[in-house]
């Protein structure tokens, strides 16, 4: 009888264990995944002479991300990239979305990654889902993770619920939902925002079903997306209308502006567009009004919390000890001081030598890089093992 207390006694130790294990493994997760770094993907679908807008709309972007300060080694670049040295263009190695040619966006910094017939659907799929053959760089892969926020912004000719690439395949709504939710399986982003310009762009979005994606489009289903203005010099249209007010929102911020996405919903006016802007938000945990557009669209400054004042480069104060004792009340003095020292750090070695804390933050280190999903499952079926085993020893006979 007194082997089965034993026993008994040992299970619900270990389940009182597993009980405490589970929300310290669901509370990892959410170390695990703060929000530490963002990434870019910006994709022109279009080729071809009479689609230059949509290669100035993309190379537009990138030139307003790394302004706001995500660097080159975060942004993946795919475009056909057949408009700077066209027999056509009338400014060779430039590129510009603006009549008054001011600002050329082919310049000398201009990294692109994927560009002519590497810009397929299929490359497109294996960038965002990492499935890469072992020969491609380090350069051409989204090495994000799970505390990675992701823009993804696309343009080119669409419609109802596809986009096409290069006039010869199409990127199918459901192809896009897909990829998407193989992302957040895999845990390649914590938050993602898709921007699309192009036709009909809201039907891209119907079949999403990831918490933590965002998504706003340039038209709803029916609508057209429209181009901005005509270079008369260049001889075809230089931008669409929403990616122009997009970069006009931008055009006004820093790094270290704190306009959030709300503001830059809002300032789409479909008398201006042509269209109606349509954004899908139901998947989006998070108000609008608090999260800054550089969130998506800039860099990320890490900032570490500390219970103490930053000291900087300080040396620490040196503590001289004296050499001579006048008097015997110097003595005492001292000997009272040095008693209270060393109270104190009997106090403080108390405090961080406590069992329970320091099992505590021994548990809470190796729990950080645990699957939580993992701990949960086998922590459940241990428990319930456990309380088997308990139930059987207590109702067998002696």
């Amino acid at each position: 009888m007194a082997a089965q207390d034993t026993l008994v006694m040992r299970g619900l130790r270990l389940l009182f264990l597993l009980l405490v294990l589970v929300p310290l493994a669901s509370s990892s997760s959410s170390w695990s995944t703060m929000h530490n770094n963002n990434w870019a993907v910006l994709v022109c679908t279009s080729r071809f002479w009479f689609n230059y807008r949509h290669m100035a709309n993309t190379l537009s972007l990138y030139r307003t991300v790394k302004r706001l300060g995500i660097p080159d080694e975060r942004i993946i670049l795919m475009l056909a990239d057949d408009m700077a040295c066209n027999a056509r263009n009338n400014y060779p190695a430039q590129v510009f979305n603006n009549e008054n040619h001011q600002l050329n966006l082919y310049g000398d910094n201009v990294e692109v990654d994927y560009r002519g017939y590497e810009v397929t659907v299929e490359n497109f799929l294996r960038v965002l889902t990492g499935r890469h053959d072992p020969a491609v760089p380090r350069s051409k892969r989204l090495l994000s993770d799970e505390g990675s926020h992701i823009l993804l912004y696309m343009t080119g000719h669409g419609g109802d619920e596809f986009l096409k690439f290069q006039d010869s395949e199409e990127l199918q709504s459901h192809d896009l939902a897909d990829v998407v939710r193989q992302m957040k399986e895999k845990n390649r982003f914590k938050e993602l925002l898709i921007m699309v310009d192009t036709c009909q762009a809201a039907t891209l979005f119907s079949q999403f079903q990831s918490p933590g994606v965002l998504a706003i489009g340039s038209s709803k289903k029916g609508e057209n997306s429209y181009s901005h203005h005509l270079d008369s010099d260049i001889g075809v249209s230089v931008v669409d209308r929403f990616t122009y007010y997009t970069l006009a929102f931008f055009e006004k911020l820093n790094m270290y502006s704190n306009a959030s996405l709300s503001s830059l919903f809002n300032s789409y006016n479909p008398s201006l567009l042509m269209s109606t802007a349509y954004y899908r938000t139901d998947l989006y945990k998070r108000s609008l009004n608090e999260v800054p557009v550089t969130s998506f669209f800039g860099s990320v400054m890490k900032t570490v919390h500390t219970a103490a004042a930053y000291t900087g480069l300080s040396a620490p104060p040196k503590i001289e000890a004296p050499v001579l004792m006048e008097n015997d009340e110097n003595h005492r003095i001292m000997s009272e001081n040095e008693h209270y020292l060393v109270k104190d750090d009997m106090q403080d070695t108390k405090e961080v030598h406590c069992p329970y804390h320091a099992w505590l933050e021994i548990l809470q280190e190796r729990l950080k890089d645990a699957d939580a999903d993992m701990l949960l499952r086998y922590g459940f079926g241990t428990m319930v093992l456990l309380l088997a085993i308990s139930t059987w020893l207590s109702t067998k006979p002696l």
